[in-house]
């Protein structure tokens, strides 16, 4: 299936970087977020506070994230950009006391990944706006130097899951009678693989020490140099979801922009961005990933033709017209490698998916998109086996919508995504539709998810009010939707995204902002 709009032969020409766009800012939007971060924040440390998440109706918290302390890792960067100097204090301090080398006894199962996005590069990221443009927030240079030594110890705690045969990390690690073990799965997959590079190699740049970079690079090398090709890059670019970790070839053969495979080719383009001159072949592998998609994966829904999606696959001849809220980053990603590349078309296709991406929040009744979403393709035929029509009670929405919401999957846990790709479009291009967007998104969410001393997921975004609550503040709540939601309206700055190949800072894909490499600060 190609996208007639779009192919490769256009896709390979590279256009004259456009003048830097103007930015308006918004005060009045900017204390709006600042309030419900400082009203999230509260709930938090009262009630959950130094374990991981809030449960803000039942006012007590869970150990979701190993007992360390999660929200507050995650909320320190957004606290930074924010310049809210008490909350900065409270987190810096709770930094100096975890204890990495045990968990919380409800908590023993720890993701390498997880762990990586959240933790690891909060502290990461604290570190370097505290010791660079936001350093006038630090309390003193013993306690910024603990943040670093805490994130080299998370990362040795971490290191072990790499001692497999092939180098590829074992996702799992289980703390029990007084030490870690790694658990014993026999794959692990694209993104909790490919989603570990961006920070290990920045703490190895941070260190002097290339032990972390050669770790997460080397389990890389199975994903930038696919060893059966035929099983695992059914189309260029695009590779299938679970590789073994004993030999480092690839299980099956699906995949797309959804979880389990989405921030692999997310960092792909920001390792460039971080250092053009060491990973100029993950830009490569991006650009292959990404006309594969616009050729084979691009698609239009019968009732909203105008709309684009990227399917999802299972091998090369078969495609499923599902995504999610969690894929709505592919327009900010696309954007992001169009701006690095100069390359209009990739940020104009990237539009494109942002359109497509505020539609699924605009037709539902609380204006908020959800979790998992359908469609039929326009380009196949009606009676193909995988392109079904809506069910009957979805066909009215569908026709509206370009879109339909499959039984159970219209929660929304408080994801950024869609919100993250207003970012990123606003930032491009300067066009305050997108602040706008951003900010209509926002209220919608603080007046559906608002619920007892914070924010909870909520059960069906197209019911009045949502349809119940989850109870369940989710640390990238802090780390992300409030992020991005601030930035968006905020004032410039060295840390914002600008419309150039030069960015001196990147987001890893918890929204923590990193120095890149030889910029200095």
């Amino acid at each position: 299936m190609v996208n007639l709009r779009w192919t490769s032969a256009l896709l390979g020409c590279a256009l004259p970087a456009l003048a830097q766009p103007s930015y308006v800012s918004h005060p009045d939007r900017t204390a709006a977020v600042k309030e419900a971060f400082q009203r999230s924040w509260d709930g938090y440390f009262q009630y959950a506070f130094p374990n991981d998440t809030l449960r803000p109706i039942s006012k007590t918290y869970e150990n979701d994230r190993n007992g360390w302390g999660a929200s507050a890792v995650d909320a320190i960067s957004t606290a930074l950009v924010m310049g809210n100097q008490d909350v900065i204090n409270q987190i810096v301090d709770h930094i100096q006391t975890i204890n990495f080398q045990a968990t919380a006894p409800e908590s023993t199962n720890v993701s390498v990944f997880e762990t990586t996005i959240r933790y690891l590069a909060g502290l990461l990221s604290a570190y370097d706006f505290l010791t660079g443009p936001l350093k006038q927030y630090a309390k003193d240079q013993a306690s910024i130097d603990k943040i670093l030594a805490q994130a080299v110890s998370l990362a040795d705690v971490l290191s072990v899951t790499f001692n497999t045969p092939s180098g590829i990390p074992i996702n799992t690690l289980n703390y029990g009678n007084g030490g870690y073990q790694v658990g014993g799965d026999t794959t692990n997959g694209l993104a909790t693989i490919g989603t570990l590079v961006l920070e290990w190699t920045h703490l190895s740049d941070i260190t002097g020490n290339d032990t972390y970079a050669k770790l997460s690079q080397a389990a890389e090398e199975y994903l930038l140099n696919v060893k059966n090709p035929d099983v695992g890059e059914p189309f260029p670019g695009l590779l299938g979801t679970d590789v073994n970790v004993t030999d480092g070839t690839f299980t099956d053969s699906s995949g797309g922009w959804n979880g389990g495979t989405d921030s692999y080719y997310e960092y792909l383009i920001k390792m460039y961005v971080y250092d053009q001159d060491r990973f100029g072949l993950y830009k490569d592998r991006w650009i292959a990933a990404v006309d594969s998609s616009i050729k084979y994966l691009a698609s239009h829904p019968t009732s909203r033709p105008e709309l684009t999606f990227l399917a999802a696959y299972d091998g090369p001849n078969q495609l499923s017209f599902v995504s999610t809220h969690l894929a709505c980053f592919d327009g900010g990603n696309f954007i992001l490698g169009g701006l690095t590349l100069d390359n209009d078309q990739y940020k104009q296709f990237g539009l494109d998916l942002v359109e497509a991406c505020h539609e699924t929040y605009v037709a539902t009744v609380t204006g908020i998109g959800p979790e998992v979403f359908n469609w039929q393709d326009s380009n196949l035929p009606a009676n193909a086996s995988n392109n079904s029509p809506p069910p009957n009670d979805s066909a009215n929405f569908y026709n509206t919508a370009g879109f339909w919401i499959p039984s159970g999957g219209g929660s929304y846990v408080l994801r950024p995504e869609v919100i993250e790709s207003f970012y990123y479009a606003y930032r491009a291009t300067g066009d305050t539709k997108y602040q706008d967007w951003a900010w209509e998104a926002f209220l919608n969410i603080n007046a559906t998810c608002s619920a007892g001393v914070g924010f909870s997921s909520i059960d069906d975004v197209n019911v009045a009010g949502g349809g119940g609550f989850d109870d369940f503040q989710e640390s990238f709540w802090f780390a992300e939707v409030l992020k991005y939601s601030y930035l968006i309206q905020a004032d410039d700055a060295e840390w914002q995204i600008n419309a150039a190949h030069d960015n001196t800072w990147v987001f890893n894909t918890e929204a923590h902002p990193f120095q890149v490499k030889g910029k200095p600060i």
